[in-house]
């Protein structure tokens, strides 16, 4: 009998985290392996290159959840994914990251018995504000493997009275699909030899803070006088940047442009003197490439990036990220290394441990549709 493994994604991080699982695992005979797109990132075209470009399979299903409160989207992923789950009765499913999606798809797995995986599980910012921290300590107290990033992960675990034979120290499988894009994405590579400073930002507590986002609209046409900035602007930032715009001098060295497919957008990450972000999976990548990056954000999820490599929590003091962007673009930068199995093979240590596990259980790990019926979230 084949092993049945379910992939569950919801948003762009996730398809970069999924994508070398997926490969790695294609190479064991008798494994089906099916992906489920929730659809909680809404920008479909955004998602279609990201699919095309990491070589991962069309889904087999599309929860099409779309946007809303943070319980609307997750109720809509708990009552289209139950369904899913009974159909395709699998051995084990797999959750990536920690957006609703994952939460969502774990709690059903909880509720029908069925094991659950979690591929970066672990990261802690200690900041219960986030919804993502939310997503983070419920997913992990449920899930049967834990699959972490980094030791601080297992740490955390420990800490939280997880059991140790449930969690394994793969490494980072973002850091996989780097490795392998990073020949494609010199395709991109801008030509002038420029230096530029690029920026991303797309957290609530920051792009909805109009006030603090129009002064870091200012904070960037600062730098950008000495040194040109690129922006990819997110669709939930360019409501709030519009609106700053208004009030704001153009400035032809700042340049905005709509979200970058993944190869285009590595290219850059490549080619900058400095990144300014306020999200995690950045922070890691430019800890991998050896790129200054400033993160605007009180905490982060991913010390190691600080502790071990080029990343810098500057918060949200915008009169400090202005002083520590000077330093580095003057020649002053943080060095950093690259974390203990960020190596470009954490998917195929998380692809033996699952065939290991439920190769022998496959005979035994079934949905009882009627048991599922009988299910009511409380």
């Amino acid at each position: 009998m084949s092993v049945r493994i379910c992939h569950v994604v919801g948003a762009r991080p996730n398809y970069m985290k999924a994508a070398p699982v997926l490969r790695a695992i294609s190479k064991y005979f008798g494994v089906e392996q099916t992906v489920v797109h929730t659809g909680q990132h809404y920008d479909f075209n955004m998602s279609d290159a990201f699919f095309q470009q990491l070589g991962m399979p069309e889904p087999e299903f599309n929860l099409q959840v779309g946007s809303g409160t943070h319980a609307q989207q997750t109720a809509r992923i708990i009552s289209h994914f139950e369904p899913v789950v009974v159909k395709l009765q699998p051995h084990v499913v797999v959750v990536y990251g920690d957006v609703n999606s994952t939460v969502g798809a774990a709690l059903v797995c909880s509720k029908l018995g069925v094991a659950v995986a979690h591929v970066e599980a672990g990261l802690r910012s200690f900041d219960r504000t986030m919804p993502e921290e939310i997503n983070r300590l419920l997913t992990d107290q449920i899930c049967d493997l834990l699959f972490t990033p980094s030791e601080d992960g297992n740490t955390n675990l420990i800490r939280e009275g997880i059991a140790p034979e449930k969690v394994h120290l793969v490494g980072n499988v973002m850091i996989d699909t780097l490795v392998r894009m990073l020949p494609k994405s010199k395709e991109y590579m801008p030509t002038s030899g420029e230096h530029f400073v690029l920026v991303t930002l797309h957290r609530p507590s920051n792009v909805d803070d109009l006030e603090w986002l129009g002064a870091m609209l200012e904070t960037l046409i600062h730098i950008s006088r000495e040194t040109p900035i690129v922006f990819p602007v997110h669709p939930r930032t360019r409501k709030g940047l519009n609106q700053a715009l208004t009030n704001i001098q153009a400035n032809k060295n700042l340049q905005l442009m709509d979200p970058l497919p993944y190869l285009e957008f590595l290219a850059l990450q490549q080619a900058a003197a400095l990144v300014i972000t306020d999200s995690g999976g950045i922070q890691e990548e430019t800890t991998f490439l050896g790129i200054p990056c400033l993160t605007v954000r009180e905490n982060t999820e991913r010390p190691i990036t600080v502790e071990q490599g080029t990343n810098v929590l500057v918060g949200r003091d915008l009169a400090r990220l202005r002083y520590e962007a000077g330093q580095i673009l003057g020649g002053h930068r943080k060095e950093g290394g690259i974390p203990p199995l960020w190596d470009g093979h954490a998917a195929e240590r998380i692809a033996e441990i699952l065939i290991r596990k439920y190769q022998e259980s496959a005979e035994a790990v079934t949905v009882d549709p009627a048991q599922a019926r009988r299910q009511v979230l409380t």
